[in-house]
């Protein structure tokens, strides 16, 4: 049986994404594991005039703002849980990256995320992170 020591949750602060952190907090206290609340911004090289979505909109402080929300809601299912924001060139690499640097045995990821652009976009993170990581994947139905 596999056992879980260190889960990573990522989060756009879309109301999915917050059923994901509910969904991985519940997780992390059944099996005693380090939960991390994970959020991503768009490093500044990357192209804007190429790909113009609203996650390009995102700055760093908004990332930590989603993180510290994502953390209330674990300690809200009594779980204590580290944040950590990190820039990348979308969302779904920058999420398969920060679970490879901190070793974690699991990512937990809504299967949806918002309306509109982002949800076209934020749509294929679940997708990109089941192909690439190197670690267990859980994609939590967030759709009610």
């Amino acid at each position: 049986m596999t056992t879980y020591e260190r889960i990573l949750v990522g989060t756009d602060g879309s109301d999915g994404a917050q059923r994901a952190v509910a969904e991985a907090a519940e997780l992390a206290r059944a099996v005693g594991a380090e939960l991390i609340v994970s959020s991503s911004y768009p490093r500044a090289e990357v192209d804007f005039a190429l790909d113009q979505d609203s996650w390009h909109d995102t700055t760093a402080g908004q990332a930590e703002d989603v993180v510290v929300r994502g953390r209330e809601i674990a300690a809200q299912k009594g779980v204590e849980s580290r944040g950590l924001t990190a820039p990348a060139s979308r969302p779904g690499p920058g999420l398969v990256d920060t679970a490879e640097a901190e070793g974690v045995d699991l990512i937990v990821v809504g299967n949806l995320g918002m309306t509109g652009t982002r949800r076209f976009m934020l749509g294929s993170v679940p997708d990109h992170v089941a192909h690439h990581a190197h670690c267990d994947v859980l994609v939590v139905h967030t759709h009610h």
